[in-house]
């Protein structure tokens, strides 16, 4: 028994994808990274792909404003290397929320992607900011509100002109061909052509003929009109008297 696969694959349509907020304030850090990264891989849709790059963009405000539990602030250490012997670098995790807060939760995110070529494509939607604004309000109205109506409303329009013209395609196709049709039809074809052609040339030398029998039916031969006026003459008396001669 052969089964067959149902299962089809689309490819990610980058209109589709959305901008969520997040307000880090309060939040422990690692929940809120495996939140920022499932938004990112896009596990939350029904049209994830772990091949494809299905996620949203995902912007973090209030970084600063993390918490972690225990001692964490000063039992967390970041290490760095600078490449030259003996340049080994460390920062507590007190010290990178003062500095650079940001990158606590770009590294903690990153920790829980995949480690493959998607990683770094997922990581460029994520944005971070240390404070509660951002610049990309643009963003997030185009995705909802009277954008999204407008840019749904176009997206309806233009598929209900591809159904039309699709339909109008098939009725043209289904449609029995008229005479008009027909005609032209019988003129493309060679064979066809050749046999009017021929048609009309006898209809030609048919009408030619029976024009010139009545023409010759008609106007009499100038031998004849000539012999009947030489009889008129002969037959006319004579006017003048005898005796005047």
């Amino acid at each position: 028994m052969q089964i067959e696969k149902t299962t089809k694959h689309r490819l990610p349509d980058p209109s589709s994808s959305q901008w969520h907020v997040i307000d880090a304030r309060g939040q422990r850090l690692g929940r809120l990274a495996s939140k920022v990264a499932q938004l990112l891989q896009g596990k939350h849709s029904s049209g994830y792909s772990p091949h494809l790059l299905t996620g949203d963009f995902v912007i973090v405000i209030n970084a600063s404003n993390i918490d972690v539990s225990g001692n964490k602030l000063t039992q967390k250490v970041y290490y760095r290397h600078t490449g030259y012997v003996g340049h080994l670098r460390q920062r507590t995790l007190g010290e990178m929320l003062s500095k650079f807060p940001e990158r606590v939760i770009e590294k903690a995110v990153k920790g829980m992607l995949p480690r493959n070529k998607l990683a770094n494509r997922m990581l460029r939607r994520l944005k971070v900011y240390s404070g509660d604004s951002h610049p990309h309000e643009a963003q997030l109205r185009a995705g909802s509100g009277s954008r999204a109506a407008t840019r749904v409303a176009k997206e309806l329009a233009a598929s209900q002109l591809k159904i039309a013209n699709a339909s109008s395609g098939l009725e043209l196709a289904t449609r029995k061909p008229s005479s008009k049709s027909k005609s032209l039809t019988v003129k493309n074809d060679p064979e066809a052509s050749l046999q009017d052609k021929t048609v009309k040339a006898k209809a030609a030398d048919s009408k030619a003929k029976t024009t010139a029998s009545k023409s010759l039916r008609a106007k009499p031969t100038p031998q004849k009109a000539s012999t009947e006026q030489k009889a008129t003459k002969a037959r006319k008396p004579r006017t003048t008297p005898k005796g005047q001669e």
